[in-house]
């Protein structure tokens, strides 16, 4: 009873979106819980390591953690662990009115709106890891987290490194009005960090990544990920998806394939995006896969929004219990 009735409620309740968490969310032991009671979860794993051709299910739920970090295992990996937590939330009678997901998220999203099929998508990001991070020699790129800056002034803190170091930067990442990920050639974005440090920041992180995300050093990335997206077969979104490049939801195939191949050198424009569900009317956001990245940056964006997550199988219940409560 409690399966039809969430369902049947979504017309006469406020929209809830859904948000795919992105590449930093990774941990060992993520997904076991899911897989070990729920059979969806379980096949979930079964068919990425099919599609894979190794076993990425053992990693997740047992490491190494060193394996696990690698790009081209982390984000197929997230991918998997959040589309596994999406089917048992759809089992459990839970469909949300929108989609999105930072960056690897993005492709999160489109397998949950049916744009993708779940074996293409997790062979695909696997190939994106593998991309990015061959574009750049590891030590010439770099990222780094500025924190309480707004981005008109931490643009021209861009500008002004690019002009003085012949580098390349810019934001990568609008994560919240108080985190912008800046990205690019290291000399560069240490220039523009000291810069926006300089302008009021109140800090400015270098990160440990292990390449220049999100920035036109990834074109080499994006020019060999726009052949492979090119071939697969896309289809219209079930469900509006945000595209993190330009914050706007979409329901067209072609639409939803260029904005993933444009995602690779282009910023994630997040609080566009939430902000463009909020406007729709969401006021419940969950998110689904591991960590709580997202659901911290919802709150610096809007905490009069209501946040929820479900990773394993004790927030599966609080959340099934919370919507639940909205819908009484």
């Amino acid at each position: 009873m409690l399966t039809c009735y969430i369902r049947n409620s979504a017309m006469t309740r406020p929209p809830i979106a859904f948000l795919f968490p992105g590449q930093g969310s990774q941990v060992v032991g993520m997904g076991k819980e899911l897989a070990e009671k729920y059979s969806v979860a379980r096949h979930t794993f079964d068919e990425a390591d099919s599609a894979l051709g190794y076993p990425l299910s053992r990693l997740c739920f047992e490491g190494p953690e060193e394996q696990l970090k690698l790009t081209e295992i982390t984000q197929p990996a997230i991918l998997c662990v959040s589309i596994a937590a999406q089917r048992v939330l759809r089992e459990r009678g839970i469909d949300p009115q929108y989609l999105a997901g930072h960056s690897l998220g993005e492709y999160s999203a489109h397998v949950a709106a049916g744009t993708l099929s779940f074996a293409d998508a997790i062979r695909t990001v696997a190939k994106r890891g593998k991309y990015m991070q061959e574009a750049v020699p590891v030590g010439l790129g770099a990222m780094a987290a500025v924190l309480a800056l707004g981005l008109e002034p931490l643009q021209g803190a861009c500008d002004q490194a690019r002009q003085e170091t012949g580098g390349t930067v810019a934001p990568a990442n609008i994560n919240s009005p108080d985190q912008i990920v800046i990205s690019g050639s290291k000399a560069a974005v240490e220039r523009a960090s000291e810069l926006a440090k300089q302008k009021g920041a109140k800090r400015a992180v270098m990160l440990a990544v292990s390449a220049p995300f999100h920035s036109a050093l990834m074109q080499p990335a994006q020019d060999r990920l726009a052949q492979d997206l090119r071939t697969l077969p896309f289809s219209t979104p079930r469900i509006p998806v945000v595209t993190n490049v330009d914050a706007k939801l979409i329901q067209d195939a072609e639409q939803a394939r260029e904005a993933l191949i444009r995602q690779v050198t282009g910023a994630v424009d997040w609080v566009g995006s939430i902000q463009a569900l909020i406007a729709r009317g969401v006021q419940t956001f969950v998110e689904v896969g591991p960590g709580k990245v997202l659901t911290g940056l919802l709150r610096q964006i809007d905490r009069s929004k209501t946040a929820l997550n479900v990773e394993n199988e004790e927030s599966l219940e609080k959340t099934v219990a919370a919507l639940t409560a909205i819908t009484s």
